[in-house]
């Protein structure tokens, strides 16, 4: 594995007891499991308290949807420089009878939003948008799930109330963030020291106004956050820092359906997201490179060929950016793969491959942000789910008193918006299934690696006949202006020879020898043949996979 979890059990023996998993036992602290398989399901979270969270959900009696909630609600809590309640959530859903649904919750311009006059920021106030995370939640929940929102909030609400360990990876992100969060009063209260440092790894965060957040969500459902008192302390402080987020826009707020995208990849069946989300980015990648003879192909041929295959798939969808709502549909047709097929040649020896400029931050900054999990239960129900702020602590404002950062969406963070327009982003939960039953259910966090790392990921179970596990430990490519970054992490990164043979072709290549840095997947494998669920977490991240067995 690439990154090992680093898990601070003392840390949270007290919170474990209380979600039943018996008396505190002085034991060697243990990394959780980032692979574990389970007929009665799983969950894959990019936090083992997540993850946790989930699974109890599973073991209790409730289906995908409830462990679903449970873990994204919770995620939110112990992984806040990813994700928030103040953010946004992209939700795919296969139920049992086979049907495939999907819930857009991403955040959006208030109906009275000016993109003409608004301040253009980064961070900070004049970026935040009307959140949308809480109301996909509590949809879901109402549509698919079997719990009551109280039961499945209970294990986020502990977590905020009693406080938990923060990880390495989350410890390192705020402190990366200090100078920003210093700026805002909610966010200085709520992440500083009162010396002005932000806490250190294995400290216990505890976040008493987000407990009371969360209380008051699960006495109230949604209307709580988007019509209540919540929604009123929002508005108020949105409108002394000039922000647009308005009472009314709140209380205008609904999660929506997904546009469903479909496609197939050699037999298998593909279904994503479409618009705001880039389900049919990744599908119209898969359609391309189906022309090509993929597991045939030498390692550094294929780097060189899945990279310039996701450059030509990126600037087809910036091309549409400006259109009205856009429309992407036109990447799931195999003709126009097809075409965009023919045009390239496969990399060799002789060859020579230049890429085609491409903005890499079309669609908003390609840092290293956002949050995946990945649900299933015994029953046939399985749940695909990204929930974002954007950048690193998002916008980095906290209304003070309410414990969550919104995320970063407009002035200028990801380009122009109209009134009432939801943020376009390359999130891509997808599923890959076969004679109508889940194969594969993936998602993945880091901005425009998202899209690269999940058609990977399909490329080596596919092609490769690789396991899940082995697919998401594999070396990884993303193209950059000109050529393709490559994973050079020891072990399991590229060669030397094999970056060396990519350049020769005048194809510029970035070497990146770091964590976390080509996307991180969060997803489930099923074998068609046993019926055994496997979770998988990216072996780049602090993620682990719960089952509801000890």
């Amino acid at each position: 594995m690439r990154l090992r979890a680093f898990w601070y059990f003392c840390g949270v023996i007290a919170l474990l007891g209380t979600w039943g998993c018996g008396p505190a036992v002085q034991e060697e602290p243990q990394a959780p499991p980032q692979v574990a398989s389970s007929s009665d399901g799983v969950v894959a979270a990019a936090q083992p308290l997540a993850a946790e969270a989930g699974a109890k959900m599973l073991r209790a009696g409730g289906n995908a949807a409830d462990a679903a909630v449970a873990a994204a609600f919770a995620v939110s809590v112990v992984e806040p420089s990813m994700n928030s309640i103040g953010g946004r959530t992209q939700i795919l859903i296969r139920l049992p009878d086979g049907t495939v649904a999907g819930l857009d919750a991403t955040t959006q311009a208030p109906a009275t939003y000016d993109p003409d006059t608004a301040p253009q920021a980064s961070y900070g106030y004049p970026t935040v948008g009307v959140p949308g995370a809480v109301a996909g939640l509590t949809r879901l929940l109402e549509e698919h799930g079997t719990m009551s929102l109280e039961d499945v909030m209970a294990p986020a609400i502990e977590l905020a109330e009693n406080g938990f360990a923060l990880l390495p990876g989350e410890a390192a992100r705020h402190a990366a963030g200090v100078e920003q969060l210093a700026e805002f009063e909610g966010s200085r209260a709520h992440f500083l020291t009162s010396e002005g440092d932000t806490r250190q790894a294995g400290s216990i965060f505890v976040q008493p106004d987000l407990a009371a957040t969360l209380r008051a969500i699960a006495a109230g459902g949604a209307d709580a956050f988007y019509r209540g008192p919540i929604a009123e302390r929002i508005a108020a402080d949105m409108e002394v820092h000039g922000a647009p987020v308005t009472l009314e826009s709140l209380a205008d707020y609904r999660a929506q359906d997904s546009r469903i995208v479909r496609g197939s990849y050699r037999g298998f069946d593909l279904v994503g997201t479409d618009i705001p989300a880039s389900g049919a980015v990744s599908i119209g990648i898969l359609h391309i490179l189906e022309n090509f003879d993929m597991g045939s192909l030498d390692r550094d041929s294929w780097a060189a060929l899945v990279g310039t295959v996701v450059a030509r798939a990126f600037e087809a969808r910036a091309a549409v950016r400006g259109e009205d709502g856009g429309d992407l549909s036109f990447m799931t047709d195999k003709g126009w793969a097809a075409e965009v097929a023919a045009g390239i040649e496969v990399p060799g020896a002789v060859e020579e491959v230049a890429l085609a400029d491409w903005d890499d931050d079309a669609w908003g900054p390609s840092h290293g942000h956002t949050t995946h999990l990945s649900a299933a239960d015994g029953g046939g129900m399985y749940v695909s789910l990204t929930q974002t702020i954007g950048p690193n602590l998002g916008s980095k404002v906290m209304t003070p008193g309410l414990g969550f950062l919104y995320a970063a969406t407009l002035g200028g963070y990801l380009g122009h918006m109209e009134p009432g327009e939801r943020a376009r982003s390359s999130i891509s939960p997808l599923m890959l299934l076969r004679d109508g039953e889940p194969v594969l259910v993936l998602g993945a966090a880091g901005g425009a690696r998202i899209i690269s790392a999940v058609v990977q990921a399909v490329l080596r179970v596919v092609d490769h006949e690789m396991t899940l596990p082995d697919a998401l430990a594999a070396a990884r490519v993303h193209p950059i202006d000109g050529g393709i970054a490559m994973e050079t992490s020891p072990g399991i990164g590229w060669t030397p020879a094999e970056v060396a043979a990519v350049e020769s072709w005048g194809m510029e290549v970035q070497a990146v020898e770091r964590d976390g840095a080509f996307g991180r997947i969060h997803g489930i494998w099923v074998n068609g043949a046993t019926g055994e669920i496997t979770g998988v977490a990216d072996p780049d991240w602090e993620g682990a996979v719960a089952v509801p067995g000890r």
